[in-house]
């Protein structure tokens, strides 16, 4: 049998066959290259607000691990409707990167919005749902452009680099909102007002740099409808695709509430809360490339179940209070290893399996349901920390995530042909 065999019959939807390898090392276009750099500098803002966000809410603020989770899982699914919004629109209109620079504004324009309200939960409920719904609009659209300018042999090399970018301003910006904090402690008012300046610089990157995607033609254009869009997401394969997608999403935790965990329960001190990100970004950015050249080849879908699999082992590391350093980093390593294995590669598998001219609709369609189900995951799971132990509630969500991936696997991977 054929690897491209093997990559059709490991998912819910038909990956392409690959190309030879040589095709797959070919180079990466500069649009992903251009639309890298973007993401690298809005994410060095972007993850300044969430490695210094968990430390804001609970020592500054002190909420509880409920309120924790309500506020993780609103910063999880305030992008979710927006995608549809954004994705539609940039189909609708053929100008992605003029919605994906809306998506980037808005964003940049909100980091100025957590210290006018200062310890109020409402405002700073209301700023991340801004904030929240520039990330929802621009997502679509970018993952669109990246998936018009790549061959489609190469898509999962090609958002590889595009995560590893984006990751390395992930791992730059708990630093720099780590030494902000070092240098002056309480410092939070100045780590929101640097992270707008660094928004900025992103948007006036994309603005300069990003080259305008071809799209598709007027005639495209003017069959996209949402009626069109939700028939094309209809087809069976596609509808398991979404649904596996939500399934694996409602048993995985949010980022503030993992880190918090891994703190608090490996018996880290509360000061290197911020840094802790960057272990999860260093062995993402790492693995990115390696991960999508290898789903490319393997299947892409079987790579995104996989990486799964990987976060039901960090869970259990969390859930088995090990204290120290060590099982910390082998925690931290696993949740980067899960991004690698499923944050692009997801879009390069769905991509080619939406119609050209409702892709970035229908991208926006799983990203959406994703988005919503991680939303639902992030506030049973502080529920369940709450009225149990942080312990067993991570000890629950890697059964439930284990069970997930099963059926993402099986029973919810079958063929649409079969």
């Amino acid at each position: 049998m054929r690897a491209g065999d093997n990559a059709r019959s490991a998912g819910p939807a038909a990956e392409p066959a690959t190309a030879p390898a040589a095709g797959i090392r070919q180079r990466v276009p500069a649009a992903v290259l251009a639309l890298g750099m973007v993401s690298l500098v809005t994410d060095v803002s972007a993850e300044m607000i969430t490695a210094t966000m968990g430390l804001y809410l609970t020592a500054g603020l002190g909420l509880g691990y409920l309120a924790l989770g309500a506020m993780d899982g609103l910063y999880t699914g305030a992008t979710a409707l927006l995608r549809l919004g954004g994705g539609y629109a940039a189909d609708r209109l053929g100008r992605p990167k003029h919605v994906a620079t809306l998506g980037y504004g808005v964003s940049a324009v909100c980091k100025l919005g957590f210290p006018a309200v200062g310890g109020s939960v409402t405002g700073l409920s209301a700023v991340v749902m801004a904030d929240r719904a520039g990330k929802g609009v621009r997502t679509a659209p970018r993952d669109a452009m990246i998936t018009h300018a790549t061959p489609t042999e190469g898509l999962g090399r090609a958002f590889g680099v595009h995560r590893a970018m984006d990751t390395c301003g992930a791992l730059l910006g708990p630093l720099v909102a780590f030494f902000i904090l070092w240098a002056i402690p309480g410092g939070y008012d100045v780590v929101f007002f640097a992270s707008f300046c660094i928004a900025a610089v992103g948007v006036v990157v994309l603005v300069l740099f990003v080259p305008n995607a071809a799209g598709v033609s007027a005639a495209g254009r003017a069959r996209v409808s949402l009626r069109r869009a939700v028939s094309s997401m209809n087809a069976p394969a596609i509808r398991r695709m979404t649904l596996a997608a939500g399934l694996l999403g409602l048993m995985t935790a949010g980022d503030l509430f993992f880190f918090v965990a891994v703190q608090r329960q490996l018996g880290l001190p509360s000061q290197v809360l911020p840094l802790l990100p960057l272990g999860t970004a260093l062995v993402f950015m790492l693995a990115a490339i390696p991960i999508g050249r290898l789903a490319d080849r393997v299947g892409r879908w079987s790579m995104f179940v996989g990486g799964h699999v990987v976060l039901v082992a960090a869970y259990l590391v969390v859930a088995g209070s090990l204290d120290g350093w060590v099982f910390a980093a082998v925690a931290l390593c696993l949740h980067g290893v899960f991004y690698a294995a499923t944050d692009g590669v997801l879009m390069a598998y769905a991509g080619p399996a939406i119609p050209a001219e409702v892709r970035a609709t229908g991208l926006a369609v799983v990203q959406t349901a994703q988005a919503l189900a991680r939303a639902g995951g992030a506030v049973l799971l502080g529920a369940l920390a709450a009225s149990l132990a942080v312990g067993t509630a991570f000890l629950v969500f890697a059964a439930g995530l284990a069970l997930a991936a099963v059926l993402a696997a099986t029973r919810l991977a079958a063929r649409g042909s079969s």
